[in-house]
């Protein structure tokens, strides 16, 4: 079986789905390849005789993402700052007290402001949505500053995208 038989064969509703679940698991805080299976489904939505959705691609990815911040959200608004204490004993280089008083300093400054520029800041990235729960921030301004954050992250590419001519000797 060659390579192009094999991508073939994949139905376009898998890699919608795979998009969204592993998208929406990252989202949570858990350490998967979430931009590497995003990169790659954009990569098979550019072969036209493929049956991928370039949009569909967006659209899982945004979905996804959603989903699983606002689980993050009703996480930490169930078990509030605790969740951080346990987290930090548990994971310090990455849930340290710290880290935490930055992104909690950020947040009271901030606001929902905060939810939608984090979502481009890898610390607050992780912090957004159980943070958000646990400082008891209104869900509507929450879902709001996380989706446009969301939908611009996924339909702005990255300036280097966007490039005609990237120069690969630039050094």
């Amino acid at each position: 079986m060659t390579v192009d038989a094999l991508l073939q064969s994949i139905p376009p509703l898998a890699v919608y789905g795979m998009v969204g679940a592993v998208v929406g698991v990252e989202s949570l805080g858990v350490p998967l390849p979430g931009e590497i299976v995003l990169v790659s489904a954009a990569l098979l939505s550019s072969r036209h005789e493929l049956a991928v959705n370039p949009i569909g691609v967006g659209v899982a990815a945004v979905i996804g993402a959603v989903i699983g911040d606002s689980t993050g959200y009703a996480i930490g608004r169930r078990l509030g700052m605790p969740l951080f204490d346990w987290l930090g004993r548990r994971f310090p280089n990455h849930f340290g007290p710290g880290h935490v008083m930055f992104a909690e300093r950020l947040f009271d400054r901030w606001g929902a402001r905060a939810v939608f520029f984090g979502r481009f800041i890898a610390l607050l990235r992780i912090f957004a949505g159980p943070l958000a729960g646990a400082l008891k921030m209104r869900y509507a301004r929450f879902l709001l500053a996380n989706v446009s954050a969301r939908c611009v992250g996924r339909a702005a590419p990255p300036r280097w995208c966007t490039t005609p001519a990237w120069p690969l000797n630039a050094g």
